[in-house]
């Protein structure tokens, strides 16, 4: 079974683009040249994206591969199909990685027994409810990552498939 998705650099260091396009290349099986323009929300650095079609799994694996690098801010998603639910990954230098579950529109799915432990935790008084359920919904991500992804409206987009 195949999907579909999108990887968005938002930032990343004129250096670390090569090894961005190498980490990638080695997750989707094909040699990869990305398209990188200047990240006008972190002078310095670099932005691209691109989507990409490969099996169930490829958003997790291009997560992972990219995980590493502490001075990257990256966005990775996968759309829903047929024998499985949608993800998404979003990844800044200060808060790591946050990964969701997505239904057929886009909206966060979050499992029960996380809505529970949050609730319990709250219950405590070990947190506050909205900060966790806040936290479950990326909130975090989303506000340090927004600035990088209104810098990059009109950036192309470039299609790459996996080779399976």
């Amino acid at each position: 079974m195949t999907t579909r998705g999108v990887l968005y650099v938002h930032s990343a260091p004129r250096a670390l683009c090569p090894h961005v396009e190498w980490a990638v290349a080695g997750v989707l099986g094909a040699r990869v040249s990305l398209d990188w323009i200047r990240q006008p929300a972190a002078p310095g650095t670099w932005r691209s994206e691109f989507s990409w079609k490969g099996s169930v799994g490829t958003a997790s694996k291009l997560a992972s591969a990219l995980r590493g690098w502490s001075l990257l801010r990256f966005e990775v998603t996968a759309e829903p199909c047929p024998s499985a639910e949608g993800e998404r990954y979003s990844a800044t230098p200060d808060l790591g990685i946050f990964h969701a579950v997505t239904g057929l529109h886009g909206d966060i799915l979050i499992p029960e027994d996380r809505l529970r432990a949050a609730l319990a935790r709250s219950q405590r008084g070990e947190s506050d409810l909205e900060a966790e359920l806040a936290k479950l919904l990326g909130k975090p991500w989303d506000d340090e990552l927004e600035p990088f992804r209104y810098a990059g409206e009109g950036a192309p987009v470039r299609w790459l498939h996996q080779v399976v």
